[in-house]
């Protein structure tokens, strides 16, 4: 509560001072936290069922609301890819975690093969980063049965996110060779890297302040010549130190910080907490090269899965680590 507080203080600062438009940001936090909070309790009485319908109101949605949102689509020249990569790839993670708190091995299977057929259905739609990202993510939910030590795969997940942020900067900074840029600009486009240059540009005007929630749109000149353009740099980490300054992009590292930091605290098991680490992970690996914290819907399934992995099931059954029970001064019980 205190960093999301934070985050929602600071937007509505930096609008003050730059005239800008901060409910996109307060929206994208009330989803967040409402989706924490609906987790936590769904885990907490439901810690099978409650993924399980999670990951299939995110293929549905996704199917449904091809676009992820009613009303006018921008399309062109990105759209919408990364949105729909990402709610895939959150519910994929939320199928493995049901798998993995189920007991009924028939159960177990069936909802693994659940988590494997969102990454098809990926696939289908075309959204290649989603078929690669929701197979990671299976991938690491298997491997995660065989981690003991959840500490050091959590920094691994944090390093992973840490590298993709880097080399967006380093791309939008021209500090990378020749040829590599090259191959990235065939796969992320000549526009996208032009819309990470103009953030960086623009957070170089106020490097404290940014300029301004919702501003980036109206600035950037690569956004304004481009027809039908939805006014953002597609990188939430660039978009944040565009329009909040370097204090706003710190804000949302210490969200992300915060959720692998409470998915190592929790009390579900080793798997659970790895399996929605890895998801988050590669949400983040998204948003960092897409428009996917765009969606109201990503926003939510994010606070939803995080919630879920660190909700304490109810029950004389439930799973609790020895190491946070003597952190508490508890004893435990045969």
């Amino acid at each position: 509560m205190v960093v999301l507080g934070a985050c929602a203080a600071w937007s509505l600062i930096t609008a003050a001072v730059h005239d800008g438009r901060p409910e996109g940001v307060l929206l994208a936090i009330l989803a967040v936290a409402a989706g924490y909070a609906a987790g936590r309790i769904g885990g907490a009485l439901l810690p099978v069922a409650a993924p399980c319908a999670g990951a299939v109101a995110g293929v549905g949605l996704t199917l449904a609301v091809p676009h992820l949102a009613p009303g006018p689509q921008i399309v062109a020249p990105l759209g919408h890819a990364g949105g729909t990569a990402a709610v895939l790839t959150l519910s994929a993670g939320a199928a493995c975690c049901a798998a993995w708190a189920a007991s009924a091995p028939a159960l177990r299977l069936g909802l693994r093969a659940l988590a494997a057929g969102i990454a098809v259905t990926a696939g289908a739609l075309g959204s290649t980063t989603g078929l690669v990202s929701c197979t990671a993510v299976v991938l690491c939910s298997i491997a995660a049965g065989h981690i003991r030590h959840r500490g050091v795969a959590i920094a691994g997940l944090a390093l992973t996110a840490t590298s993709v942020t880097g080399l967006t900067w380093a791309v939008a900074g021209n500090a990378v060779p020749g040829g590599l840029v090259g191959r990235l600009e065939g796969r992320l486009t000549q526009h996208r890297i032009q819309l990470w240059q103009d953030a960086l540009h623009l957070a170089g005007q106020d490097l404290g302040l940014g300029v301004g929630p919702g501003r980036f749109g109206e600035l950037s000149t690569t956004a304004t010549g481009t027809p039908l353009s939805d006014g953002k740099p597609h990188s939430a980490p660039l978009q944040q130190v565009a329009e909040q300054g370097v204090v706003g992009v710190i804000l949302l590292a210490a969200a992300f910080c915060w959720m692998l930091f409470a998915l190592w605290r929790t009390a579900r098991p080793t798997p659970v907490a790895l399996t929605a680490g890895a998801a988050l992970t590669a949400l983040a690996a998204i948003a960092a090269v897409g428009n996917a914290l765009s969606f109201t819907a990503v926003s939510v399934g994010a606070g939803l899965l995080a919630g879920l992995a660190t909700a304490r099931p109810i029950g004389h059954g439930s799973p609790v680590r020895e190491g946070d029970v003597r952190a508490r001064g508890d004893r435990l019980t045969p």
